[in-house]
């Protein structure tokens, strides 16, 4: 379900860095080169890179990128270059000691909880611990209100099944009790809190998915009109594709499809421009 295109020969980690080497020399960075190496390149390798790269120079990768590059393409290449459970940290920590905390700017942590497995979110936990010498349930006590304290605590300290199982009578049951919770914007209710801690992603998506067919809406666009002070997420386009390229990302690409009656390659070309544009393209698949 990958979109990510890696060679069938790939170059050693060491070849990688030096080219990088070379495409960050002179009065210009050569992004496109950056693009083709690193757009190109798993997790794994693009580790072996990081730490060859520091062998050789003495300096590191992100730091390099960040010196080189700039605006969303910038965040977008430093982004790809973490390693997965290591770029969630980083998001969780930046939504969670920013200024705008609405469920928007949180979403990142839903996402984490909700659509990966529970072993990435363990990992994400020890690694969180170790950059920030703070654990990700104490900063969102100590930075977050309630209800989204109560939720968002609940969703990162779970341990959910991880197999395809769903049972469709928990699901009407649970659909009706997530709309009445909805109606009376009560987000923190202990039924909700359950569901959406507890169930397997399978579960809730049947849930979510009955829920639309007996109520009209989406859960999350109601979701979003029952909490105040809600912002505008100009980053998520960039997450969404970063953190889902080496999973599901071409399921992504057939759903929004149906969903907008346009495909993901043409809203990144009307949306962004430049190298940025060109990095995205390339990660969603495109022939660029």
């Amino acid at each position: 379900m990958t979109t990510l295109r890696v060679p069938e020969v790939v170059p050693s980690p060491t070849q990688d860095s030096e080219r990088l080497r070379k495409a960050f020399k002179g009065v210009g960075t050569d992004e496109k080169a950056v693009i083709w190496i690193l757009g190109h390149r798993n997790a794994s390798q693009r580790r072996k890179i990081r730490d060859t790269y520091q062998q050789l120079y003495h300096q590191s990768l992100i730091d390099r990128l960040h010196s080189e590059l700039s605006s969303d393409f910038r965040r977008a290449m430093i982004l790809w270059t973490y390693d997965p459970a290591e770029r969630d940290a980083v998001l969780a920590n930046k939504a969670l000691i920013g200024k705008k905390k609405g469920f928007k700017q949180l979403q990142v942590m839903v996402e984490m909880a909700c659509a990966t497995s529970p072993h990435h979110l363990q990992s994400v936990k020890q690694i969180y611990c170790t950059l920030f010498d703070s654990s990700l349930e104490e900063d969102i006590a100590t930075h977050i209100s309630f209800p989204l304290r109560k939720l968002l605590g609940a969703l990162v300290r779970s341990y959910r099944y991880d197999k395809e199982l769903v049972d469709m009578n928990f699901a009407n049951s649970e659909a009706a009790k997530l709309r009445e919770a909805i109606k009376t914007k009560r987000l923190d209710h202990d039924d909700v809190v359950y569901i959406l801690s507890t169930r397997n992603k399978y579960q809730l998506k049947t849930t979510f998915e009955l829920y639309k067919q007996r109520f009209g809406n989406p859960i999350d666009q109601v979701i979003r009109t029952s909490v105040s002070g809600l912002g505008t997420d100009e980053k998520s386009l960039t997450r969404a594709i970063v953190t889902r390229a080496e999973i599901d990302l071409l399921r992504i690409r057939e759903e929004y499809t149906k969903m907008f009656g346009t495909n993901l390659e043409d809203a990144i070309t009307g949306d962004t421009s430049g190298d940025y544009k060109h990095f995205l393209k390339t990660l969603v698949g495109a022939t660029v």
